[in-house]
């Protein structure tokens, strides 16, 4: 897979494009789930996209430093296209999400509001649950903290 990271305003129409398509592929049609995808943060967001050699959009996620969606940085829309599911591609996706994170904003906490079937997943990669499950659009939830040096917060 080839990475790269851009900022909003490094994004071509075509690679925004693929980003919304593949948004709306999953989080909407696949989850059946109508929600208002576009929050105003993309914006301030970094995009971490992972391409076939076609430059397929197969792996995404957003990234944002400390103080805009939480006080810890974060990582949202953690996504990956059904053509890559099986293959490794969503722990690599979030493994390269969280160098990104400390690269672009130093060694921080990173906090996620996460999906509750994946919280052995993300557990795995270091996050530890920090509140009780909430519905969001309709899918339980939980918000996870991974310390800045990966090790468990409490």
């Amino acid at each position: 897979m080839n990475w790269k990271i851009k900022s909003f305003e490094e994004l071509s129409t075509t690679e925004l494009y693929a980003i919304l398509r593949l948004r709306s592929e999953v989080f909407v049609v696949e989850q059946n789930c109508a929600y208002q995808d576009l929050d105003n943060t993309d914006q301030l967001a970094l995009h971490l996209m992972g391409t076939d050699d076609t430059g397929r959009l197969l792996a995404y996620t957003r990234l944002f430093q400390p103080g805009i969606k939480y006080q810890e940085a974060s990582i949202g829309r953690v996504i990956t296209s059904p053509l890559a599911r099986g293959t490794g591609a969503g722990r690599e996706l979030m493994e390269r999400s969280i160098a990104a994170v400390q690269q672009q904003f130093g060694t921080v906490p990173i906090k996620i509001g996460a999906q509750q079937y994946l919280q052995r997943f993300y557990t795995s990669l270091g996050f530890e649950q920090t509140s009780d499950t909430y519905l969001e659009d309709g899918i339980p939830h939980i918000e996870m903290v991974r310390s800045a040096h990966g090790t468990h917060t409490v």
